[in-house]
């Protein structure tokens, strides 16, 4: 049987597998421990070590089989890292990196990478998120809830912090950090082992909402806390806490600043950034270990909001804190208070600190996203510049360079030793059966990022295309990048017979801050007007666009934005499926909507402008709604009330139900079919004359 990409594509996690990932470099920079899995179609993530002298890799831990049994805890750790592979599917060293820890199946797992050789400690389960301490003696974890700590030995097994409750954690992130700012740790070690800052997280303020499951009525509903728009958060602490469960209370005032948004322990003081519930101050504390007394490093406001940048707050051997900032309409590096990057050098990322190195990502040019660093003797210097995509690692001189490119498949790896290339790691990612021909362009007056596919050996002027519109379009994601396996998906699509618009409009990332906070007050109007601007745009430079059959897709905001545009825009678009959408805004999370969308009881009009519920009356166009039962970050209730508006208008529309189904969608089987299904849909409904050749 000839494999297909709908196939294929959901076989191999979206090409995730076989990708060598989650990097760590030895202090002297001669070894490099990573996750990978034996191939593109295994899902079994192992842990590798890659010497860099000898550019050898050696196997450190294989779990051996896929058959896994998973806590609620870790499920839910691995719904929020979207995390699709089993295994060794995260892992934590100690500094040296002689050791790392894991967990498989509740139960922890120790590997000497000098032997190599991994053995099971005595830990109570099960057990999640386990790390060591920086000097390799002690590993802390989470169990049930409570912070408990084993020597590497495997001896002295004992709980540092038990809940006080069946709503209270140790140790863990609240659902708003872990799925909305990035934060996906609740506890730190000092640096010499001694102590630990851990966050205490009480659910009982937070309001509960349950997923029942359908397809399975004999099991009970799952209870969530989950804080909607507008309602109570979780009333999250922290603590230095002692290996003699000794504990002292982080003193902040938590009131005007609820949200825990980072934490870096590297130096002698751990530094914790704090954010207002409005999100427009966030100051940067320093904490007193022994007395947990605070004092300010930094202060930054916004009148929107103050973004959270992944890596900072973080510091240089010296001391300096390294943090960005948004200054001249660009968010900048800054070192202590003062900037490092120059204007129009877009900083998207904080990677690491080697010295006094400072390893980030940035943008010139938003479709691509450079490797810099900063060094006080060299300034700001291109690490990986080159037309792509580009993350990567740094530790002891040396640096990881992960790279996408439309000039080849998925990710390339490489590694530098003192500035220059000196091994490559090996991904084991399957060759994509397609390769998408894609056209990057600037369109209309916002030079909107768009890119453009068309059928595979389409001649230009042989026939008119039905159009289909693919966008994310929202905040903290791009779909228009240099990256050849960003538009897989696309071009499947396009080879069944359609012209594949993907345009990135205002409130995407990557284009400085004031692209990002133009969407401020209303998520719907200008995201919608900037599909439309790119749709016409690529029209006029393609006469072989067929603007009387458009169709548009998309998943989560893009699902949103989907229905949005054959509810409010159907004279432009026919045809629309919408997966997982977000159509009433109280019904998301506290922390991303109050960002774009203030609070609900001070700014009602806002949320109604950016809801979908009150245009379902204005349904004329063929749409398919599809969510997955068991999603627990975009409830199917958004699917269901929109569904149930839009029979009481007596307006026809499509449900596809995916029992069992997060917002991840993993299983292999719906993954793949949706995918067709989809098609097939967007086919009937836009009278599309697909797989004709040309």
């Amino acid at each position: 049987m000839t494999l297909d990409l709908p196939r294929q594509h959901a076989r191999t996690r979206r090409f995730s597998l076989g990708v060598p990932r989650s990097f760590t470099i030895s202090p002297d920079g001669r070894r490099v421990v990573f996750l990978r899995s034996r191939d593109g179609s295994d899902p079994i993530t192992c842990l590798w070590e890659f010497d860099v002298t000898a550019g050898a890799e050696r196997l450190i831990a294989d779990p051996g089989d896929a058959t896994e049994a998973l806590s609620p805890a870790e499920a839910t750790r691995r719904e929020r890292a979207r995390e699709q592979s089993a295994g060794v599917t995260a892992y934590a060293t100690d500094r040296a990196l002689t050791k790392a820890t894991y967990a498989l199946s509740g139960r922890l797992w120790l590997a000497d990478l000098a032997a190599p050789s991994a053995v099971e400690l005595p830990a109570t389960g099960p057990v999640v998120g386990p790390r060591p301490d920086p000097p390799g003696a002690t590993v802390a974890y989470v169990s049930g809830g409570s912070l408990r700590v084993i020597g590497a030995d495997g001896s002295g097994d004992r709980a540092l912090a038990t809940p006080e409750g069946p709503e209270v954690t140790y140790g863990l992130p609240e659902h708003v950090a872990a799925e909305s700012m990035g934060r996906h740790r609740g506890f730190w070690w000092a640096p010499d082992g001694s102590r630990l800052l851990v966050a205490r997280v009480d659910n009982a303020p937070v309001q509960r909402w349950y997923i029942a499951n359908p397809a399975h009525p004999a099991r009970p509903p799952a209870e969530i806390a989950y804080p909607a728009a507008g309602t109570r958060n979780a009333d999250v602490s922290l603590w230095i806490v002692g290996l003699d469960g000794g504990r002292v209370a982080v003193d902040w005032d938590r009131a005007a600043f609820e949200y825990v948004t980072a934490v870096c322990w590297s130096g002698p003081e751990p530094l914790i950034a704090v954010q207002s519930r409005d999100q427009r101050t966030m100051r940067v504390l320093a904490v007193d270990p022994l007395t947990g007394t605070t004092r300010p490093r930094r202060e930054d406001t916004d009148p929107y909001w103050v973004q959270i940048v992944p890596g900072v707050p973080a510091l240089t051997e010296s001391g300096r804190l390294v943090w960005t900032a948004d200054l001249d309409d660009c968010r900048r590096l800054l070192l202590d208070d003062e900037p490092v990057t120059p204007p129009r050098l877009h900083v998207r990322q904080v990677l690491g600190v080697d010295g006094e190195t400072v390893l980030f990502t940035a943008s010139t040019e938003p479709t691509e996203i450079g490797l810099w660093t900063y060094a006080p003797s060299t300034g700001v210097t291109p690490f990986a510049d080159a037309p792509g995509v580009h993350h990567g690692h740094r530790a002891g001189g040396t640096t990881v360079v992960v790279a996408q490119s439309l000039r080849h498949d998925g990710a390339q790896v490489t590694v530098h030793r003192d500035g220059r290339p000196a091994a490559s790691i090996t991904s084991h990612a399957e060759k994509p059966v397609l390769t998408p021909k894609v056209e990057l362009l600037r369109m209309g007056d916002g030079e909107l990022r768009t890119a453009v596919l068309f059928p595979t050996g389409h001649t230009p002027g042989s026939r008119r295309l039905p159009v289909l519109m693919d966008p994310y379009g929202g905040p903290a994601a791009q779909r228009v990048l240099a990256a050849r396996n960003q538009y897989l998906v696309s071009q499947w699509f396009a080879d069944r017979g359609f012209a594949v618009i993907v345009a990135d409009g205002r409130g995407t990332p990557g284009r400085g801050p004031a692209w990002e906070r133009a969407i401020y007050g209303d998520r719907a109007e200008l995201a919608l007007t900037d599909q439309v601007a790119a749709l016409h745009a690529a029209a006029a430079r393609h006469p072989d666009l067929d603007l009387d059959r458009v169709g548009i897709r998309g998943w989560s905001f893009g699902g949103f934005l989907a229905a949005l545009a054959v509810l409010r825009e159907p004279d432009v678009f026919h045809a629309a499926v919408a997966g997982a959408p977000v159509t009433d805004q109280r019904l998301y999370d506290t922390h991303w909507n109050e960002r774009f969308l203030g609070h609900p009881d001070e700014n009602p009009e806002a949320y109604d402008r950016s809801s979908l519920l009150a245009d379902a009356k204005h349904l004329r166009r063929p749409l398919m709604l599809i969510h997955g039962l068991a999603d627990d970050n975009v409830f199917a209730a958004h699917t269901l009330r929109l569904s149930s508006a839009l029979t009481a208008a007596g307006r026809p529309h499509t449900v596809l139900p995916l029992p069992d189904a997060t917002h991840m969608t993993p299983q292999e089987e719906i993954a793949e079919n949706m995918l067709v299904l989809e098609a097939e849909f967007l086919e009937g409904a836009l009278g599309a004359d697909t797989h004709r050749k040309d």
